[in-house]
């Protein structure tokens, strides 16, 4: 039998990495997608030589016309079983001291990248009667931080759309909101991980809770008993008190940046 076929965008690192070593173990090929060719081509290699299955390399940046259309062609040139929209990155500042050209780059890899590889997976999919879509939101997208957050939560609002569109079919469509994980997110913005040790999850927590929530067809997953809790309280916060609370939260910056 042919060997199931996962997408994962961002997975040279961090949670994308996470995703592809967990489904190398469950003998999926794969076709692995991210800027960094050095850590791809590395973690393509060790995939193939210790699970025996294909890894294939994309290098492409989804911030960029051209790098959304060489995924695209990937994803209608061959059946995906399993799409992971992971890719994404914070900026180091807010909104109003960002230029308009890294707030439109940042967008367009959570969201314009994500809304149209997205929907060429699932049209592939549906046609062939089967097929998985996981985007990766966050939980930050329950607040009001930025274009982050702005964009996390268009991500989760298009996903949740998505699969209201595919209800009654075998094509499942998953948004992950996770909350802290601990990857290289906080050390590339040069900001001090924030919060008492607990609030943070491991990257194979994380992998595990939403594959299994998006095999059981869960549209919304989770990851994390206590941030669970905290998404049901969010939903019965005033609008009023979470911009308050959004506005009072900052990523201490290390004395080095």
């Amino acid at each position: 039998m042919t060997r199931p076929r996962a997408l994962i965008t961002g997975a040279s690192s961090g949670l994308g990495r996470g995703y592809a070593l967990s489904l190398a173990a469950e003998k999926y090929d794969l076709v692995l997608v991210a800027r960094d060719e050095p850590r791809l081509r590395e973690l393509a290699t060790s995939i193939e030589t210790e699970n025996g299955t294909v890894a294939e390399v994309v290098v492409a940046d989804l911030s960029t016309r051209t790098g959304i259309d060489a995924v695209r062609t990937v994803i209608e040139a061959s059946p995906v079983d399993l799409l992971i929209n992971n890719a994404g990155y914070g900026l180091k500042q807010g909104l109003l001291e960002s230029e308009m050209s890294e707030l439109h780059d940042q967008d367009m890899v959570l969201t314009g990248a994500v809304r149209e590889l997205s929907l060429a997976a699932v049209k592939e999919m549906r046609a062939r009667g089967r097929g998985g879509l996981i985007n990766v939101s966050s939980m930050a997208a329950l607040t009001t931080m930025g274009q982050y957050a702005a964009s996390k939560m268009s991500t989760l609002v298009f996903t949740e759309a998505l699969a209201g569109e595919l209800r009654g079919t075998q094509v499942t469509v998953t948004a992950v909101l996770p909350g802290f994980i601990r990857t290289e997110f906080h050390e590339r913005l040069g900001v001090e991980r924030p919060g008492p040790g607990w609030i943070w999850l491991s990257v194979q927590q994380v992998v595990t809770a939403s594959l299994r929530d998006a095999r059981r067809g869960k549209v919304v997953s989770i990851p994390g008993v206590s941030y669970g809790l905290a998404a049901r309280i969010a939903r019965f916060v005033p609008r009023p008190l979470v911009r308050w609370g959004s506005a009072g939260f900052s990523l201490s910056r290390r004395g080095d940046c």
